[in-house]
C-alpha cells in the first residue's frame, strides 16, 4: 500500500497544493515553503488529534481546512474535513465507492503513520520501563526501543551494532543503565575500550543518526514514515549513509530485508543531502512560497530536467534558484 498524493485546500500556506508521493520522497524548500505545513496537515488528518480551526485555516479562507489523501493500491482517496465544532475533529469519507475492508486498510495505515522532529534531549532522556514502547515523534523513548530490540530481534540489534562502527568509527557497542528503579536509558561504548558514553552527553549528530540507524534496523517499522531533516546536525560525510538508511527502510528487499516496505516522506535544506539523489529525480519534490501560497511540483515533471542536470551538481542547480524552492529576496 502507497500514498501517492496529498491535496491540501485551505490549510495555512497550502490554499489549494498537492504533494505526490512515491515509495521514497525527498521534500526540498526554504523556510516557510510548506514542508512541515504538508507533515502537519497529513498529521492531523492521520491522527484525528486536537487542533485550533483558527490556528490551521488559511487567512480570509471561506470553507472549511481540507486534507484529501489518495493511495494507488487500493484505488482509493480518503477526505478528512477540519471543522469548528469540537465534537467532530475528524470526518473521513472515501470518495470512491470500496469495499469496506478496504476503506479500513487505508484508515488503519494512517493511523499506523509516523511523523518525526527529532529532539537530541528528549533522545537521550532515560524511559521508564513499559511494554511495547514505540518511539516518540522527537525520538524520545529509545533507550527502551533499543533495549527492546536486543531482547526481542538479537540478530537486528546486533547488526546495529556493526553498523554504528561504520557510521561512528569512535563507537563500537550500544549499553545501558538502569539509572534509577524502572528506568533504562543507553550509552555508547568506546572503541577498544570498556569505557560507555551517556546518552545525554553524546553529540546531537551521533544522537540522530543512532535513531536513524535504529529505526532502519527495526523488524516491524510504521508502514509510513516522514522524518523532518533527517540530515540535521549529521556530518556531510555521513549523509550517504543516512540515505542508505532511508533506503533501507523503503526498499527492505534490496537489502535483504524480510519484511514490508516503508513509504518514506524526508525534508531537507541541504544541497549536499540533495546531491546524492542527483540519479533519482523522480524521489524530489520542490516546495516554493509564491506570495500568500506555497506549492509543490515534482522534479522530474520538469520538461527540462535532463538538459538542467547535465554535469552540474543537483544540489549547486538547487542553490542557484535555477530549480526554484529557494529563499525569496526582498
Amino acid at each position: 500500500m502507497m500514498v501517492r498524493s496529498i491535496r491540501f485546500l485551505n490549510f495555512k500556506a497550502l490554499r489549494d497544493a498537492t504533494l505526490q508521493l512515491g515509495r521514497l520522497s525527498l521534500v526540498v524548500g526554504p523556510n516557510g515553503s510548506g514542508k512541515s505545513t504538508a507533515l502537519q496537515a497529513l498529521r492531523l488528518a492521520a491522527s484525528g488529534a486536537a487542533f485550533q480551526i483558527d490556528r490551521i485555516k488559511s487567512l480570509n479562507a471561506t470553507t472549511s481546512p481540507e486534507v484529501t489523501v489518495e493511495f494507488s493500491d487500493p484505488q482509493v482517496a480518503v477526505r478528512t474535513v477540519f471543522t469548528a465544532n469540537s465534537n467532530i475533529k475528524r470526518k473521513t469519507t472515501s470518495l470512491r465507492p470500496v469495499e469496506q475492508a478496504a476503506e479500513q486498510q487505508v484508515l488503519g495505515f494512517l493511523e499506523a503513520a509516523r511523523f518525526y522532529s527529532l529532539d537530541p534531549q528528549r533522545i537521550a532522556a532515560p524511559v521508564a520501563l513499559a511494554p511495547q514502547l514505540q518511539l516518540g515523534p522527537d525520538g524520545a523513548h529509545l533507550a527502551l526501543v533499543l533495549d527492546q530490540l536486543r531482547d526481542r530481534q538479537p540478530e537486528r540489534f546486533e547488526n546495529l551494532n556493526r553498523e554504528l562502527k561504520g557510521w561512528l568509527p569512535e563507537f563500537d557497542r550500544v549499553l545501558f543503565d538502569t539509572p534509577q528503579e524502572g528506568t533504562r536509558e543507553f550509552l555508547l561504548r568506546v572503541s577498544g575500550s570498556q569505557k560507555g558514553i551517556k546518552a545525554s552527553e553524546l553529540s546531537h549528530g551521533t544522537l540522530f543518526a543512532l535513531t536513524l540507524l535504529t529505526l532502519a534496523n527495526s523488524a516491524d517499522p510504521p508502514p509510513f514514515i516522514a522524518i523532518e531533516e533527517p540530515d540535521h546536525g549529521v556530518h556531510p560525510r555521513l549523509l550517504r549513509r543516512v540515505q542508505d538508511a532511508l533506503y533501507r527502510l523503503a526498499y527492505p528487499d534490496e537489502h535483504q530485508d524480510q519484511r514490508a516496505p516503508v513509504q518514506v516522506v524526508a525534508t531537507t535544506h541541504s544541497p549536499f543531502f540533495l546531491d546524492l539523489f542527483r540519479d533519482r529525480p523522480e524521489e524530489i519534490v520542490i516546495a516554493e512560497k509564491k506570495g500568500a501560497e506555497a506549492e509543490f511540483s515534482r522534479l522530474v515533471d520538469r520538461a527540462n530536467v535532463a538538459e538542467l542536470l547535465g554535469d552540474v551538481g543537483l544540489g549547486d542547480l538547487w542553490y542557484s534558484g535555477i530549480l526554484g524552492g529557494v529563499p525569496t529576496e526582498v
